[in-house]
Formats: C-alpha cells, sequence, structure tokens
C-alpha cells in the first residue's frame, strides 16, 4: 500500500460496529480524512434443497426502510468462531433448515472502501427442515424459491441485497464447473 494512516480516532463504539476517524498520508505526501467503520467478520449461506430451489428469506432491514430478500447471514459471535459454526448457527436460526454438509464457495469485502467487514460465502446442502430460532426482536420469513426466479428478481432489482447477490454468483459459478 502507498498510503498510511497517520491519525486513527475511535469515534464511536457500538453493538456491530466500531466508527474511526482517519488521517490517510497518501503518496503525494497530502493527508486526507476518511471514515472506516469496523465490522465483525460474517457469513452468507445460499441452502439449496435437493430438487434445486433455494432458501430465502424476506429481513426488515431498518437502515433502508424496507423488508429485504436476502440469503441467511450474520456476523461472527466472537473473533474466534469459525466461519462454518457460525454459518450451520445462521442457516438453522433464521430458516430452521440444519445443513448436512457446507460447501465454501470463497468470501469477499463488503465495502473495502469505508469498512473492513469480510463475509464468507457458504453453499449448504443435504437440507433437513425443522423450526426457526429467531431472536425475540427478529421478523423473517423464509421462502422457497427455483433458481431460475432468482435470476429473474436480480435482474428486476426484486433482490438487491449485495451479499445474497455476490453468493449466488459464486454458486452459481460453482455449479457450472
Amino acid at each position: 500500500m502507498k498510503s498510511e494512516i497517520v491519525k486513527d480516532e475511535l469515534i464511536y463504539t457500538g453493538k456491530v460496529c466500531r466508527v474511526h476517524k482517519i488521517g490517510l498520508r497518501m503518496d503525494t505526501g497530502e493527508v486526507v480524512p476518511r471514515d472506516l467503520v469496523e465490522f465483525d467478520n460474517a457469513v452468507v449461506v445460499v441452502p439449496v434443497l435437493a430438487d434445486g430451489s433455494v432458501v430465502l428469506i424476506r429481513n426488515e432491514r431498518f437502515a433502508v426502510g424496507e423488508d429485504l430478500y436476502e440469503f441467511p447471514a450474520g456476523k461472527l459471535d466472537r473473533r474466534d468462531e469459525a466461519p462454518e459454526d457460525c454459518a450451520s448457527r445462521e442457516l438453522t436460526e433464521e430458516t430452521g433448515y440444519t445443513a448436512g454438509r457446507l460447501e465454501k464457495l470463497g468470501g469477499f469485502y463488503s465495502c473495502p472502501g469505508a469498512a473492513t467487514e469480510y463475509l464468507h460465502a457458504f453453499a449448504a446442502v443435504e437440507l433437513t427442515a425443522g423450526r426457526q430460532r429467531l431472536e425475540e426482536h427478529e421478523r423473517i420469513e423464509v421462502e422457497l424459491v427455483g433458481p431460475e426466479r432468482i435470476d429473474e428478481m436480480i435482474r428486476s432489482g426484486e433482490l438487491h441485497d449485495a451479499k445474497s447477490i455476490s453468493a449466488w454468483a459464486m454458486w452459481r459459478l460453482k455449479e457450472r464447473t
């Protein structure tokens, strides 16, 4: 990296993030202000049933004022929690399904220009249905959708959650190999 952090002021610590005011020295010597949002890492899961259909959730997202279609996801509860364990937990909590097997699809940064969050993407297969284990404040609906419908939802903008689109693209690429 040619830039260097020369000032780092923690200005807020919340439940899901920490916000820093950064002074970034560029390769020209100029120090420019930047905001940095520090998140714990997270997972996103593409749950695939034996018939090829997938499990979507519809989740209230207050920050954007919408109920969004998404794949199950969540943050690692501890820095030492294995992403696979988190993926398994979040899948069951949000959908009620348990995976017989998790397949690592890859990973990606959610917003590398301003945030540290890295998402580990998984496919969950050999699913067994069960009951959701939602937290008291969560309102999540489960929907089973065919793969062609997911593609159409993305094309039309009906599904516009970046982590879900990214994980779906990774799954589709893996399917073709």
